[in-house]
């Protein structure tokens, strides 16, 4: 594809624009964000193709991050008006909310700006070129059913925090004959911080450099692109625009009061968050994650306890967790699932179950009451003992809660792990997973880290019995302060 001159550069385009309040636009837009618009639409590799075909941006709240999606949309629907395929930018919004503001933003730009008023005609849920030669959608996410080939020269994405997998943006990829099209992706950090999840996924590309045509402009407390950023203190990483605001530091001062410190952390810094109602603190879970363990192998030195989430097989895993104490430190060993994913056999889990239970020289699992006596005699039928819980899984997270708190909890590093601890969330008087997720793999370490910090009592048998008796009573009293006493655990 040879390059065809455009009409205007895009800082040419909005040096004939002005902003809502009258302003020329130039003179609204930091010099961060003209940098951004130039690379994106004004760089081209030696066929005359665009450099970049993907942009990627996060920063924090107030940061313009919107204003940047509909401006694009605007450039490309009237500035770049070449292309035989239709001059369309389609927008997605995280919901109905912020597709309304999305729209209603772009609306004020053309009313303020006779220029562009004159080639748009503005209907109810789009702005269409006059000449019908292309038009800009803003839509919420759940409504794209159907829109799989669209050939719109921008597919602009807004908010995908919330996105869990890929089906949204897989099903808008560009037409392949479309060489000039661009996807803008802007965004807070992700709820779902794990590979598979778009924005990690993403991320992870864009940090590791590997996409040439992926534009990346990401302004974090953790992490920040831009030089002139860089060596700043966090929350002046994480919003480039900081000095427009009329209150400057002092918004985030008070955000910072006023929201929980999940929340801020996400809304205000751009790191990775937590839905709504979560109840673990993000900060403590990742602080008791170790790096790079995903298991600790089995130790005749180790008196390892396991708890089981079992699953009928149909939707959830069926997840096995062993842990062992190091001083009031619960330090999980390994968390596992059945082979494959649901649908599977309940019973070929036990079996994996019970042999690795083995290894670890456990004899007897805790679970829950779940389906009755049967997973109990599946288990028996394997050598291993299966003992109830005399706590249900809102208890258990309520005796996990503190042991994180206080440092008393090291877990692997398994992001589906993570995840599900991140997303656990207040329900009432219940702890459970968010709507349509999952918990299985939360609660099988929050059960066995329960069982491995709770001193079992002692149960006396007759062979303690009897050993007790031959004992002289100044060496028997010696053996109980010593802690030397033999016994056999309640679990």
């Amino acid at each position: 594809m040879k390059r065809k001159a455009a009409i205007l550069s895009s800082l040419q385009f909005f040096a004939r624009l002005r902003w809502l309040d009258g302003r020329p636009l130039l003179d609204t837009m930091q010099p961060y964000r003209r940098e951004i618009f130039h690379k994106t639409f004004d760089t081209f590799r030696p066929d005359g193709s665009p450099q970049y075909n993907m942009v990627v941006t996060g920063r924090g709240k107030k940061n313009d991050k919107t204003s940047d999606l509909v401006l694009a949309a605007l450039y490309t629907t009237v500035a770049r008006r070449r292309s035989v395929q239709g001059n369309d930018a389609l927008i997605l919004a995280s919901d109905e909310d912020q597709a309304g503001d999305d729209l209603s933003l772009a609306r004020k730009l053309v009313k303020v700006n006779p220029e562009l008023h004159a080639e748009f005609e503005i209907l109810a849920k789009e702005l269409r070129l006059r000449d019908g030669s292309g038009s800009i959608r803003i839509l919420p996410a759940k409504d794209v059913a159907g829109m799989h080939g669209k050939q719109a020269g921008l597919i602009g994405y807004d908010e995908i925090h919330t996105q869990r997998s890929w089906d949204l943006l897989e099903a808008l990829q560009p037409d392949p004959t479309r060489a000039d099209c661009l996807q803008w992706i802007t965004s807070y950090d992700t709820i779902y911080n794990t590979p598979g999840v778009p924005l990690h996924d993403l991320k992870a590309i864009g940090k590791a450099g590997s996409d040439e045509r992926m534009l990346f402009s990401w302004y974090s407390g953790d992490l920040c692109t831009d030089p002139a950023f860089a060596e700043l203190p966090p929350e002046q990483r994480a919003n480039p625009s900081m000095k427009s605001w009329a209150e400057g530091a002092a918004y985030l001062e008070q955000q910072k009061r006023r929201l929980p410190s999940n929340k801020y952390r996400r809304l205000h810094l751009n790191l990775p968050g937590a839905p709504a109602g979560a109840f673990l603190d993000q900060a403590n879970v990742l602080a008791a994650i170790v790096t790079g363990r995903r298991s600790l192998p089995p130790s005749p030195e180790k008196r390892c306890q396991a708890f089981v989430d079992m699953s009928g097989g149909s939707s959830d895993d069926a997840v096995l967790c062993i842990a062992h104490a190091e001083g009031r430190v619960a330090v999980i060993d390994l968390v596992e699932k059945q082979i494959g994913s649901p649908p599977f056999n309940p019973r070929s889990a036990v079996a994996r179950f019970a042999g690795l239970l083995k290894d670890y020289n456990i004899h007897t699992v805790t679970g829950d009451a779940y389906a009755g006596e049967t997973f109990k005699r599946d288990f028996e039928d394997h050598g291993v003992s299966y003992r109830p819980s005399p706590l249900n899984k809102t208890e258990l997270y309520e005796a996990f809660e503190p042991a994180l708190n206080a440092g008393e909890v090291e877990l692997p590093d398994i992001p589906k792990l993570q995840e599900q601890l991140l997303t656990l969330v207040v329900k009432g008087a219940r702890i459970d997973a968010e709507k349509n997720g999952h918990d299985d793999y939360a609660n099988g370490t929050a059960g066995a880290a329960w069982l491995v910090r709770e001193k079992p009592p002692m149960i006396i048998t007759a062979a303690m019995v009897t050993q007790i008796m031959r004992m002289p009573r100044h060496t028997f009293a010696d053996t109980c302060r010593a802690g030397r006493m033999r016994s056999t655990p309640r679990y």
